[in-house]
C-alpha cells in the first residue's frame, strides 16, 4: 500500500496531539495517511498496553487514518541506532510516501528527540542503494520521499509554515480524547502526569488558536522544514482577488 503521507511518532497519541487537525484535513481531502508508532508507550504512567491499543484504534478511525503500525521498539530507549533506523527505512521503502513527518529535534521527552534523529537518518538512507533492507525476505528498492517536515510537541520553534486546521479542530480533539486514560478524568485514581493535568488540554487549544491567529484563521498547526520551501506567489495573489 502506497501512502501520500507517513507520520512517525515515538508513542501512540503523539500524532493526534501534534498534527491531528492536519491529518484530518488530508484524509478528508482524499489523501492516504499512514502513522507508524515506534513504541507502544509501555512506560506511560497511566493506562495499560491493552487500553492504549484500543484507544489508538479509536483515534485512528476518528481521523480516517488508512494505515497504522507499531514497530514495538522499547519505550524510553528510542535513540539513533542502526536497528531502529533500518526499521523506519523499511517502512519508507514499503509505503513510499511523498512526504514524511516526524517530531522536532528538541523536546522535553528524550524519546521525541531520539525519533527525530532516527527519522532524519532514515530519510537519507532510504534513498541509498547500498543500504540494504528486506521486507518479507525480499530486498527492498531504494526510495526517498520528497520532503521531511517536523511537527511541534512540548517545545516551541519558529515555524516554517502553519496549516489551517479550523474546519478539523473538533475532529482532532475528538481523537485526542479517545486516549481517555492519558488525559484529565476527574474519576481517575491513577497518578497525575504532565498531560493529565486539565490545564494541558486548555494549553493545546490555546496554542492552536495562537498559530491560527498568526495566519488569520481560527486554529493552526505549526511545522518546521530544514529545507527552504518554494512560495507559490501567483496562487497567493489570486487568493486576494
Amino acid at each position: 500500500m502506497k501512502t501520500d503521507v507517513l507520520v512517525f511518532t515515538a508513542h501512540p497519541d503523539d500524532a493526534e496531539l501534534a498534527m491531528g487537525g492536519t491529518i484530518a484535513l488530508l484524509t478528508s481531502s482524499g489523501f492516504t495517511v499512514g502513522v507508524i508508532d515506534l513504541s507502544q508507550g509501555e512506560m506511560s504512567t497511566r493506562g495499560t498496553l491493552e487500553t492504549r491499543r484500543k484507544e489508538t484504534e479509536d483515534a485512528t478511525k476518528i481521523l480516517g487514518i488508512q494505515l497504522r503500525e507499531n514497530l514495538k521498539f522499547p519505550d524510553g530507549e528510542l535513540t539513533n541506532q542502526d536497528e531502529y533506523v533500518r526499521g523506519v527505512v523499511r517502512c519508507i521503502r514499503k509505503y513510499k510516501p511523498r512526504m514524511v513527518f516526524g517530531p522536532f529535534n528538541n523536546d522535553r521527552h528524550p524519546d521525541h528527540i531520539g525519533v527525530s534523529s532516527i527519522v532524519k537518518s532514515a530519510m537519507f538512507f532510504s534513498g541509498a542503494g547500498k543500504y540494504i533492507t528486506k521486507d518479507e525476505g525480499s530486498e527492498q528498492e531504494s526510495y526517498r520521499p520528497l520532503k521531511l517536515f517536523y511537527y511541534m510537541q512540548a517545545y516551541k520553534f519558529n515555524p516554517s509554515f502553519i496549516i489551517d486546521v479550523s474546519d478539523h479542530f473538533e475532529k482532532k480533539m475528538e481523537s485526542v480524547y479517545a486516549y481517555s486514560t492519558q488525559f484529565y478524568n476527574p474519576e481517575s485514581t491513577e497518578p497525575a502526569t504532565y498531560i493529565s493535568d486539565p490545564k494541558f488540554v486548555k494549553y493545546l487549544e490555546a496554542r492552536s488558536r495562537f498559530y491560527g491567529f498568526q495566519i488569520g484563521k481560527e486554529y493552526g498547526e505549526p511545522f518546521y522544514s530544514e529545507d527552504d520551501l518554494e512560495l507559490d506567489l501567483l496562487n497567493l495573489l489570486r487568493k486576494g482577488e
